[in-house]
């Protein structure tokens, strides 16, 4: 299906003194949005809570997610030249997908190496009957750009926030301090490596405390990855996470190239034993952990993860320095053996609240880098910077204080 042709005025990067501009006004954001939710009970137009927000944006394809305030039929308009020339939906066994509130379209097919422009549109559903859907006012966005990367692409450049705990503030102050070289963006993907929330309770949490700020400071042009921690496994709200966030295969472990890295992402789940009284029986972590195991024997076989010149581990429960509780030491049981004959470059985890750069010893042989805890003065931002010939690792205290940095050559093949 074709939308109607619509010019495009020219892409103009954001730039780090609009980012800055907008720190400043971080301190009345809450006010702004009491006073929007006061001005909305007299307002019945249809609303966007959060999005749109980008994920999974590999060579070829991206994700668009966003959240209404009712049910709609929803689309993104998409072009990759100055027209908005063709419509995605989201299809599920023949039936675009209709009457919903989170959408998330996948982009696929799209050219590597190409700014693309989209927008997105959601047409209220006021009534169903039978097969005949009746429709209300409709939402259109404004005009949003990303990038996608050459499928050879020589450089790529993550940063990694951990552990903020419901603390949205250390986002824009740590991505606008240390997240940029002069002028410019310093980073193509941000890393969110578990426990962004204390426990996910509710829908209006996962927006307000994460969603919208990364939505109001970048996620609508960058894209970032959701790691599960252990405390997202807790509350009333935890089976529906999945939901608002999308990964390659739809799983929360998982492995994708970007550059001359190859990511591989595991979920250390929880922290304590399956039959913790806290759980009442309805977590079966171990099992979980089995069968990422297996997945993981078959990743390192794989020629993606050969061919690869650096390979980093993501994972919230780091194997090793973070105590012998049953999630690390089953982590280590379940994935250390074969991380070590995958020959992994590096480790990034948080969990513990200390932050950390660990060298190779006999236990790993490849170093362990652990974030800080959500408290100022021990919050951390990791910044990857990787090409064919270095993989650089940079920990940074809140306070500008470069902890540590870690230069890595890649191995031979085997």
């Amino acid at each position: 299906m074709m939308s109607e042709t619509t010019e495009i005025s020219p892409f103009n990067p954001a730039s780090r003194r609009s980012f800055l501009q907008k720190i400043t006004t971080l301190g009345s954001l809450s006010l702004l949005r009491s006073a929007a939710l006061m001005a909305k009970a007299n307002d019945d137009t249809l609303q966007v809570q959060a999005g749109p927000y980008l994920q999974n944006v590999l060579h070829d394809e991206a994700t668009i997610m966003w959240i209404t305030d009712r049910n709609c039929f929803s689309w993104v308009e998409y072009g990759d030249g100055n027209h908005l020339h063709r419509k995605f939906f989201d299809v599920q066994n023949g039936l675009i997908q209709a009457n919903n509130r989170v959408n998330k379209i996948k982009l696929k097919g799209i050219k590597p190496g190409r700014s693309h422009k989209y927008r997105i549109v959601s047409t209220e559903i006021v009534r169903v009957s039978g097969s005949q859907f009746y429709f209300g006012t409709t939402f259109t966005s404004p005009i949003y750009s990303f990038d996608t990367p050459a499928a050879d692409a020589s450089s790529f450049r993550m940063v990694v926030f951990n552990d903020h705990h419901e603390r949205p503030q250390t986002i824009p102050e740590l991505l606008y301090r240390f997240g940029y070289k002069g002028n410019e963006k310093d980073f193509d993907l941000v890393v969110f490596n578990g426990d962004v929330f204390d426990n996910t309770e509710s829908e209006e949490q996962v927006i307000q405390q994460f969603l919208r700020p990364c939505v109001d400071i970048f996620a609508k042009e960058t894209p970032f990855l959701f790691v599960q921690g252990n405390h997202e496994v807790r509350g009333a709200f935890s089976r529906q996470i999945p939901g608002y966030f999308s990964f390659v295969d739809e799983k929360f472990y998982h492995a994708f190239n970007r550059g001359p890295l190859r990511i591989i992402v595991l979920d250390g789940g929880e922290d304590k034993s399956d039959d913790n009284w806290e759980y009442r029986g309805l977590v079966a972590f171990d099992p979980y952990r089995e069968v990422q195991r297996e997945w993981l024997r078959s990743e390192i076989q794989s020629e993606a993860f050969k061919q690869a010149p650096f390979k980093v581990v993501l994972i919230h429960i780091p194997l090793w320095h973070s105590g012998d509780w049953h999630g690390p030491t089953h982590c280590r049981e379940m994935f250390g053996d074969l991380l070590e004959q995958g020959g992994i470059d590096l480790m990034l985890s948080g969990h513990t609240h200390r932050y950390g750069i660990h060298s190779p010893d006999a236990d790993h042989s490849y170093p362990v880098m652990i974030g800080g805890g959500p408290v100022a003065g021990n919050r951390t931002l990791i910044k990857i910077a990787c090409t064919r010939e270095n993989l650089q690792a940079t920990m940074i205290k809140d306070d500008g204080e470069v902890i540590g940095e870690l230069n890595i050559k890649p191995k031979k093949k085997r």
